[in-house]
């Protein structure tokens, strides 16, 4: 059995911090190489690339990685949902704004929330951390809410925005998948390595599809940004957030994942350029006030 914790400790906050952080960064990085690199074809390196990192880094520890343990179903079908979450995400910023779309996709802590009262009684939320919840969504949502009021080009602003909420509800899935099936058990390598092999496939498969072809050379910006990619945000950092999920209350780690936009747009401003507002810090204060309301320990 693996020990779960009932609250989060300051190691299990240090860590989603900095995984939140490297996130927000992530779509500075994505945005670097979107003019050199097409989005599914940065999706799909980034998956393939952080699976081969992933089996050698388990080969050199020897974690093992393909013993029978009853973790085929639920590692495909995570692995699936993970890949077609980031098919809605970049067909979706066809249609819609990227600041509409990041509200959408933040809603996903909502359906952790839900679902997590099915898979273990422990992790059912109180009033108060319900509320907290909520504050912390108001928080991305009041940091974003200029993108509500620009107009969007294009009649399909509404399938964009679907694609958003569609993306939302596969994220949160995924992390419902994660903790309701043998995954939960699994070494975080192996949970890792069903998401990104998996969704490495369906994108690369999606990418030479649907996807403009790739350039016959690249930049070392372009190069670089694929390297952080694929090094730091999906090897390292997902590599911690499967532990937490493993070692952690899954509804109290989601809310976390709120504070992304807000490093992305705080970062967007210092290496992009873009003016940071009044509203970047209400947000702060009130993602940091509701995240302290849902994780606080109950009576």
């Amino acid at each position: 059995m693996t020990d779960r914790k009932t609250h989060l400790d300051t190691l299990a906050v240090a860590l989603m911090v900095l995984c939140c952080f490297l996130w927000g960064l992530n779509q500075v990085a994505i945005k670097v190489a979107l003019p050199e690199v097409p989005p599914l074809w940065q999706v799909a390196a980034r998956s393939l690339g952080g699976a081969l990192l992933v089996a050698l880094w388990a080969g050199a520890r020897g974690i093992p990685l393909f013993n029978r343990d009853q973790t085929l179903r639920g590692g495909l079908l995570a692995g699936a949902l993970f890949g077609v979450e980031f098919v809605c995400i970049f067909i979706g910023l066809e249609f819609t704004t990227a600041s509409r779309m990041v509200v959408f996709i933040n809603t996903s802590p909502f359906i952790v929330a839900l679902g997590m009262p099915f898979i273990s009684r422990a992790e059912h939320l109180s009033r108060t951390q319900v509320a907290g919840l909520l504050l912390a969504f108001a928080g991305v949502a009041w940091a974003f809410a200029e993108g509500f009021s620009k107009p969007v080009s294009g009649a399909h602003q509404l399938l964009g925005d679907a694609l958003g909420l569609t993306a939302a509800v596969l994220w949160g899935a995924t992390t419902l998948v994660v903790r309701a099936s043998r995954l939960g058990a699994a070494s975080p390598e192996k949970t890792l390595l069903y998401q990104l092999a998996v969704s490495g496939v369906l994108l690369a498969v999606a990418a030479s599809v649907a996807g403009p072809p790739l350039p016959a050379s690249l930049s070392v910006l372009a190069w670089s940004s694929l390297a952080f990619q694929i090094f730091v945000v999906t090897s390292f950092s997902y590599l911690v957030w499967f532990w937490l999920i493993r070692h952690y209350p899954a509804t109290r780690l989601a809310s976390f994942t709120l504070l992304t936009p807000v490093f992305g747009l705080a970062l967007g401003a210092a290496l992009l350029g873009e003016a940071i507002t009044v509203r970047l810090v209400v947000a702060v204060a009130t993602v940091a006030a509701g995240i302290v309301l849902v994780n606080r320990r109950k009576a």
